[in-house]
């Protein structure tokens, strides 16, 4: 037996496709198979195995699930939830990996799987030795079962220990995503008063697009936290690994301005810790780290990529300007979007001031939003290494840890060629908006010296 991917769906950080077109059973077959069989050349014996609320997801979740059985693995299946719940899972039961069946923040359409191996992050040459590994039909056989468990009250109980928060009024908005029975459950035990928005599953997201960091789904939120006077809400991305904020003002706090405020009780507790934030964060949030006393790391961009990094630094706290905030102190170190609401409402009460004056207290900075714009594949990640060469030559002050991120007199800008889409990324922020348009200037020029135009704006 043997079984080829679609080209498109064995990405960096995932696999992930459109339902019907790009992925399907066999595929989720295909990644049980061989996801299986590493484990089992690995000496382990079960995975852990968890779903998003997509309209698909429980038919991959039965292929996935006799891929595994059928390479002699034991399936632990955990059933609907966000996938840092799978994490938790992965993290506490005596399991050899995880697996969650989910298509994150991308359309109703679209599905895929993020996974774990023994406690490691799986990505990159992981993914691609899957796709070969189905290509040779190398698969181990065998015979196998699974078990059903409820995890999700003890997952809540877990975000809620150590809780020692203020009694706060507080928004929620679930978006209609796997983490909304998640939220149901939590607000009943927290102190203070809560109002949510959409916790009822549904895989159609018929209210917004459940991606918290465009702030055009941040609408109901923001109006929600001003008709009932809140102190701040919460929103989450479609599998609950990814968290967005706004404070009682409805001004969005941003993933690097969270880690900002994250960072003070965090370094009050672990003094000198290095804190990890990737090259699309702002200078603030690193000056920030600095001026705590901590150690700002800059890292790539890319949820596993960060977490690796975690581990070989020893680092108790990671974020990325996608939401992506990773907790190692007094928790496990994976991403978990509730648990970052949960350290939100902590860090406040901690630092004896409202969510709203920390947003407040904030340096103003102006800066782009993520610029996306399409470019071939084949040109992404040259045009950058063109970039880096002629910056280097002119003496720019850069850095290269994750495509070219230039410091000038004005602020920084930065261009990277993404790792999931033919896209260049840019952004840049100033102190004012004639820096920024001097910034935008030199991104300009940059790319027309390789020649690419900073045309329209490409989608996620």
């Amino acid at each position: 037996m043997t079984h080829n991917f679609h080209p498109t769906t064995l990405r960096e950080y995932d696999i992930r496709g459109i339902i019907g077109e790009t992925l399907g059973e066999d595929d989720a077959y295909a990644i049980g198979r061989g996801f299986g069989t590493l484990i089992a050349r690995a000496g382990g014996k079960s995975v852990a195995v968890g779903y998003d609320g997509r309209v698909s997801s429980p038919v991959l979740e039965a292929a996935l699930v006799k891929g595994l059985n059928d390479s002699g693995i034991h399936a632990v299946r955990v059933g609907m939830g966000p996938t840092p719940m799978l994490y938790y899972a992965e993290a506490t039961e005596q399991v050899d990996g995880g697996i969650q069946i989910t298509g994150s923040h991308n359309p109703a359409n679209y599905n895929g799987f993020k996974m774990v191996f023994q406690g490691r992050p799986f990505f990159g040459a992981d993914i691609l030795g899957l796709g070969k590994m189905a290509a040779e039909g190398d698969w181990v056989s065998g015979n196998a079962g699974s078990n059903q468990i409820d995890i999700m009250d003890r997952y809540v109980a877990r975000l809620l220990e150590g809780f020692d928060g203020q009694a706060l009024r507080i928004g929620w908005d679930a978006g209609n995503g796997a983490a909304g029975p998640v939220v149901d459950k939590l607000v009943k035990l927290l102190p203070g008063e809560h109002f949510t928005l959409y916790t009822d599953v549904d895989g159609n997201f018929p209210n917004h697009h459940p991606d918290p960091t465009e702030e055009k789904n941040l609408q109901d939120l923001k109006a929600l936290v001003a008709e009932k006077n809140l102190h701040f809400g919460v929103a989450f991305d479609g599998d609950g690994d990814r968290i967005g904020a706004i404070d009682g003002e409805g001004r969005v706090i941003w993933g690097d301005q969270l880690l900002a405020i994250y960072a003070e009780p965090v370094l009050r507790e672990v003094p000198g810790a290095t804190i990890i934030a990737d090259v699309k964060a702002s200078q603030a949030l690193y000056d920030r780290v600095a001026e705590l006393g901590g150690q700002p790391l800059m890292w790539k961009t890319g949820h596993s990529l960060i977490k690796s990094k975690m581990k070989e630094t020893g680092s108790p706290l990671a974020g990325e300007m996608s939401g992506h905030v990773f907790f190692k102190h007094e928790y496990y170190g994976f991403d978990d979007a509730l648990y970052a609401a949960i350290r939100l409402i902590r860090a406040a009460s901690t630092l004896g001031k409202s969510v709203t004056q920390l947003r407040g207290e904030m340096p103003a900075m102006v800066n782009t939003p993520e610029m996306r714009f399409q470019v071939d594949e084949s040109r992404k990640f040259a045009a950058v290494d063109e970039v880096l060469a002629r910056l280097k030559a002119s003496g720019a002050e850069v850095n290269d840890t994750d495509g070219a991120r230039v410091n000038t007199a004005d602020g920084w800008w930065l261009l990277r060629a993404s790792n999931t889409q033919d896209v260049l990324v840019a952004r840049a922020e100033a102190k004012d908006e004639a820096g920024l348009e001097r910034l935008m200037a030199q991104i300009d020029e940059q790319l027309g010296l390789s020649g690419i135009k900073r045309g329209p704006q490409a989608g996620h």
